[in-house]
Parts: structure tokens; sequence; C-alpha cells
């Protein structure tokens, strides 16, 4: 019986290749062109609806080794972009129509994939991938969530920028929980008054991200944009979350008149994220008004804030490190509803689920990636059964394991992040071969 692949996006045509070049027959179901989505508009497969950028290429950023990984790999969706390039000095950049175009061709003509054109209202029988995105329709939407239940979630996705742990100014925070209710669990970015004020205006001043007509801005209280709080009055966000009350700053011996508080994003303490600062801001707005905050002047903020609607799934509860869901090991997820955030991102945990689905039809061990290498670690992320308040995220430098080795020089240990994780994923792609 033919593997039933739902979704012509970037991760359902990279899951469909990777299977189908494995022998496996696969049956491709889009509802293109009889039914779009409020962002599709083109007839093709694999349609990019925002930027046509696949971020930089240089191994030494975190999507230009994501990239490198993906090649590697036997990405579909890589070697179409790297044949469809524009000029776009050091990012890999699409012509879109030319990308779409040449991706429908080769999934159309491989003899192991049949396309089915017309929406899924319920999932089929047999091994299914679904990789519906974040405009899932609402009728497979149902059909998702009857099968997960409130495990399933649809709703406007808010999050909080992030920083990497090693960009914070240690000199000009300190570290304490609340009344010292914990050890020290978070990390406290003090304002005298004059700091608060200054940065209250600047926040309140920002531009923000223009909704497109189909997205709704209804959002619950407790995801407030901290902007749209602060708006609310000068002392609005003080007595909310920059709060400080409970906190003596060890420097002066007194309550600071403002804190902004950091939490750790992962076990290994190498990412925090801006407590209470979900937002809507521009992330050029984001990185100029966040890094007016003590400590975060020279931040690299590994994730920028988010608020739009998405439509993903709590992976950490649901999904294993193969994209396999645990209650009914013939379904697979893959693409930004298993909350992998970005375009190379989405294709990649296709290429993962599409090559698992294969290694387990053909009685094969699963490809399960070290945590070294960048889509080792962003699978770990979206599987980390420890995660409790989940958020997508997109590759990053901060969610690699750090170096034995102290390198000072941020270039030169992005570099060596980099060339470590491709030894280690072609130790793997070797033993796997063997």
């Amino acid at each position: 019986m033919p593997v039933s692949v739902i979704g012509a996006g970037l991760a359902g045509c990279e899951a469909a290749w990777q299977l189908a070049n494995r022998g496996i027959k696969v049956r491709l179901h889009e509802m293109k062109p009889q039914k779009f989505s409020p962002a599709h508009k083109y007839n093709g497969f694999a349609e990019l609806v925002c930027s046509n950028s696949l971020k930089a290429m240089r191994i030494e950023s975190a999507a230009g080794l994501l990239k490198e990984e993906m090649r590697r790999l036997g990405s579909l969706i890589i070697e179409c972009a790297d044949a469809t390039a524009v000029s776009a000095g050091g990012a890999l950049a699409v012509d879109r129509e030319r990308f779409s175009d040449m991706v429908t061709a080769k999934i159309s003509q491989h003899p192991n994939i049949e396309v089915i054109a017309g929406e899924v209202t319920e999932i089929p029988d047999g091994d299914v991938i679904i990789a519906t995105g974040p405009l899932t329709s609402d009728a497979f939407s149902a059909a998702v969530k009857n099968l997960l239940g409130s495990e399933y979630l649809s709703f406007y996705d808010a999050a909080a920028p992030i920083v990497s742990f090693d960009s914070i100014d240690q000199d000009k925070v300190f570290f304490a929980a609340r009344y010292d209710r914990g050890d020290a669990d978070y990390i406290n970015c003090p304002m005298n008054k004059e700091e608060y004020e200054s940065f209250h205006s600047a926040l309140i001043s920002a531009e923000s991200v223009q909704l497109k007509s189909f997205e709704n801005m209804t959002v619950y209280e407790g995801c407030m944009p901290v902007e749209v709080l602060a708006k609310r009055g000068t002392d609005a966000i003080r007595y909310g979350p920059l709060k400080p009350v409970g906190l003596r700053d060890p420097k002066t011996g007194h309550r600071p008149w403002a804190v902004v508080q950091l939490r750790k994003e992962n076990a290994e303490g190498s990412l925090y994220n801006l407590v209470g600062f979900q937002t809507n801001l521009r992330f050029p707005e984001q990185k100029r008004v966040f890094s007016m905050i003590p400590g975060l002047e020279n931040a690299d903020f590994m994730r920028y804030g988010v608020m739009h609607r998405n439509t993903f799934i709590h992976s950490p509860r649901l999904l294993d490190h193969t994209y396999r869901l645990k209650k009914d090991g013939r379904i697979y997820f893959a693409g930004q509803m298993t909350g992998v955030e970005g375009y190379i991102e989405s294709t990649a945990s296709g290429i993962l689920a599409g090559i698992n689905l294969a290694q387990r039809l053909q009685d094969k061990s699963p490809l399960v990636l070290p945590r070294e290498t960048m889509l080792g670690a962003l699978t770990a992320y979206i599987s980390d059964e420890s995660v409790s308040n989940f958020q997508p995220m997109g590759c990053n430098m901060g969610i690699l394991p750090p170096l034995g080795d102290k390198i000072r020089d941020k270039s030169a240990r992005y570099l060596a992040l980099a060339q470590r994780s491709l030894q280690c994923l072609d130790e793997q792609l070797s033993a796997l071969n063997q």
C-alpha cells in the first residue's frame, strides 16, 4: 500500500522525494489548484509565500550549516534552490516561480510518486506523513484535532525573543529568583528610573508588523504583546513583566526601578528567553529597542519574538526523534506543524520524516542525527519531553552543544561548531550506509 503524504509544500515534497528515492510508492495529496489557503496563489508545489530567501550560505551561520547538512542528505529542495538561485549577496535566494516549477516537475515525473489533487478531510489509512503547514485547512485541522485531542494547538503563535547566554553582559545583570524562591533561576537585568523611561518611550513608539488580511489579531490577555501592554500607561509593564518586587540588586542592595527577567530556554543554559516579552514588533525594531535593556546591549538574538497565526502540535509530548507519532506509529508529522520555524527548517524535518518512515518500512535502523548537527539539535528540541511551554524554534547556533575549548571570537567559534557538525553528520551517514 502506498504511503500517503498530505501537503505538497516544502516539507511534504521533501518527504515524498526521500521515500520515493528509496523505492517506496507515494501518494502525494495537494489541495491546490482546487482549493487555496489565504496565503497561497501559485499552482505549483513548494510555493514560497513570504520571502524568496533561504537565508545565509556560509556554513558558519546556522542557516548555512543546516543547508549544507541537507545537501549531504540528498535534499530535493536545496537542489532546486541552487539551480534557480538569483543574486542575493551571501544568501541563497531563488526565482520563486522557476523554483516551484522545478520542484513540481521533479515530483510529478518521479515514477514512485502519484500526485492526487484535492483537499484531504480525513487522515488516510496506512502509513501517513502529515505536512500541511501552518495554514492547514479547517476540515483537515478538525481531523488532526480529533486524532490528538487537546494536545493539538491552533492559535496565534506568541513567542518571546531568545538570546544566547554568552552574549549577555554578566557585569550588568544578576542571578536571582523572586523572593529567593528557587536556585537563582533567572537572569535579572535591572533598570533605574531613567533607563526604564527611555526604554518605555522607545517601546511604545516602535514599528509593529502589519498583519495579513486573513489574520485576526484576537489574543488572550496572557499573550498580550509587550508593546501593546506598555501603551496602557507608563507603569503598565513595570507592574507586569518588569515588576521588581521581590528582587534586590546585589551591587546596590536596593530594589531596582524595573527588572527584565530572562529564563533558561534549554537544559544546557545556552539560550535564555525574555520573560513576558511576546511581541509583534518588526525584527530590526526588536534588536534596536531590546538592546536598550542593561546587559543586552550586544546580545545575539537567536530568535526574535513573533505573533502570527500558526498551527502546530505540542511535539515534545507527541513525537519521537524520528517525527513519528507516539500514540499511532503509522503516522509521522513534518514541517512547521512540528514546531520548527522557517523554510529550511520545515524542509529539513521532511527529509528526516521521509527517511525514517522508509527505514521502518524496509526494516532498517532509524536515522537519528547527533545533537552536534544542526538538524539533530533542532529535532532534539522539538522532541524534548522536558519542555513544557513549547514554542516554535528556528535553527540557531545556540541550540548546539558547546565546544570543549572556549573560543572567544564568535566567527571562529561558529566555524568550529559547523566543522564539528559536518564531521559528525558524515560519520553518521557512513555508519548508516554500512
